[in-house]
């Protein structure tokens, strides 16, 4: 008799433990048929790509070895590696997926143990005793086991949620890589361009200075006036008044290009300091299309994977309002020290415990409308991350096309302008025209040469920023915070940026525009 009320409490323990996942409360998830990111719109090549500077090929994983910079490859290469910013992210990766194990556990028998040797003397009134007990040791040894029956598939939708959570954490750690490879890119194309500014800044002083050291001696020849050789000092010292915040500019890009990296402010000066050349493409910008972007983009996937984990707390919530039901395993031993061991010392008992708030679900209720609310701010924020992307992409397009428009001009300009200040110093020499005109003519060109060397140096800035808005370079085939730990990075070989020094900026800057120069 006591072997068949035994196997019927084992079967059914058994048969709850086959409900177990059979249902599950809440919705499941799906991403909006009307999301953005569902909308043909969404999906179709960018308005502002048809350009020439453009090309329709997928971006390419490691966007930065486009410029064929050996300099720049490692930089990005060393700060995806030591970059603090991520290594808080795969920090934050880590926590994500122990809380992803902790819910887990959740479908796993909780075993206790406990072994509690006493040494005293219990109450003989309460006991129905006359007699007093006497002073004697007591032991009491067990073990329980637990197991929660997921019935309405609370723990499935808390597994579910953590797991999105994981991966959104995930993507969060990719979207510290595309920012920390753009902004590692921006401050060596910022240090780059400060050094080529300086340069057109000391050229144009170098210039100015030879022009004063002529209108000095036409003044002691008798051929001009001491108030033009001032005009032309004046001018000649407002240029030079010009380089040493460029040259601020350059040490500050140096300093952020080296923390970025992981290194100290001053780690970086010797090498990329000597940089004043512009890095540039030599072909067309591979843009790819919507679609692609919004399979690319980390930031996007980072809010669909928010608004999965929103969808599951809704279950999880729901869940609450239905009974809680463990399985419940406990045996021992209990009994004196001395009589450990007897048979009559056994104990086990084997059932459920079942918990339900009956009828006061009020609070489960307003649980479940504010994980409904959390659901659709996320998923107003998906459809906002999408069109955000969308928007960054299409404005830095235009932003570059125009750019090169411009810079085309500008370029124009300079170049009439050093022709007119190379045949008006002959003339000024010959005394065919006066101080003014040629004055004006030195000043045009200075002025324009600055103008066009700050157009090109926003040139690379803008490609920058399309490289950032289309969301490439956190692709890598291992581990990501494995990688962070580790202490590869790739040594910066001197010779690189001797061969950067040596480069003519204006010719690589000619070069981004080959082809470009005929648009209106």
């Amino acid at each position: 008799m006591k072997k068949k009320r035994l196997l019927t409490l084992v079967m059914a323990a058994l048969g709850a433990i086959a409900l177990t996942g059979c249902t599950t409360v809440g919705p499941d998830y799906k991403i909006p048929e009307d999301a953005v990111a569902n909308k043909a719109e969404s999906n179709t090549p960018f308005a502002s790509g048809h350009h020439k500077a453009f090309s329709q090929n997928p971006l390419p994983e490691h966007w930065w070895r486009l410029y064929d910079d050996e300099l720049l490859n490692s930089l990005i290469e060393k700060a995806l590696s030591e970059n603090t910013d991520l290594r808080i992210a795969a920090a934050n990766i880590a926590k994500s997926r122990a809380i992803l194990e902790e819910v887990e556990m959740g479908r796993v028998p909780q075993v206790d143990v406990s072994a509690l040797p006493k040494f005293g003397r219990s109450s003989a009134a309460a006991n129905g005793v006359p007699h007093r007990y006497a002073d004697k040791w007591t032991g009491d040894t067990g073990i329980n086991v637990s197991y929660q029956v997921d019935l309405f598939g609370k723990i499935a939708r808390g597994i579910e949620s953590a797991s999105a959570s994981a991966d959104a954490a995930q993507a969060a750690y990719d979207l510290a890589q595309v920012t920390v490879a753009a902004d590692t890119a921006k401050a060596y194309v910022d240090a780059c361009s400060s050094g080529y500014r300086v340069k057109i800044a000391q050229r144009s002083a170098a210039l100015l200075k030879d022009f004063y050291r002529t209108t000095s001696q036409l003044a002691k020849a008798g051929r001009t006036t001491v108030i033009e050789v001032a005009r032309v000092g004046s001018q000649y010292e407002a240029m030079n008044a010009t380089i040493p915040p460029l040259q601020a500019q350059q040490k500050n890009a140096i300093y952020r290009l080296s923390v970025l990296t992981g290194e100290v402010p001053n780690a970086l000066v010797s090498t990329v300091g000597n940089c004043s050349r512009i890095p540039h493409l030599k072909q067309p910008i591979p843009i790819g299309d919507g679609a692609e972007l919004i399979r690319r983009r980390p930031d996007i996937r980072q809010a669909e994977r928010m608004l999965a984990a929103m969808n599951a707390r809704i279950g999880v919530a729901t869940a609450d309002l239905y009974p809680s039901i463990s399985l419940g395993l406990s045996g021992g031993i209990t009994a004196r020290l001395t009589d450990f061991g007897e048979t009559n010392a056994y104990r086990w008992g084997i059932g459920p415990l079942i918990s339900w708030t009956i009828p006061d679900t009020g609070t489960a209720r307003a649980r479940i409308k504010e994980a409904e609310a959390d659901t659709q701010a996320a998923y107003a924020r998906f459809d906002a991350t999408v069109l955000n992307a969308l928007r960054e992409t299409e404005s830095a397009l235009t932003n570059y096309a125009r750019e090169l428009e411009r810079n085309a001009s500008l370029k124009a300009a300079r170049d009439q302008s050093a022709l007119a200040s190379s045949q008006t110093t002959r003339l000024y020499r010959h005394g065919r025209i006066d101080f003014l005109s040629k004055l004006d003519a030195e000043r045009s060109y200075v002025i324009d040469e600055g103008v066009y060397a700050a157009s090109s140096a926003k040139l690379a800035d803008d490609q920058i920023a399309i490289f950032l808005a289309l969301g490439g370079g956190w692709e890598q085939n291992e581990p990501q915070e494995e990688r962070i730990i580790a202490k590869n990075a790739t040594a910066i070989p001197d010779k690189v940026a001797k061969e950067a020094e040596e480069t003519s900026v204006v010719d690589t800057v000619e070069e981004v525009l080959e082809g470009n120069a005929e648009n209106p």
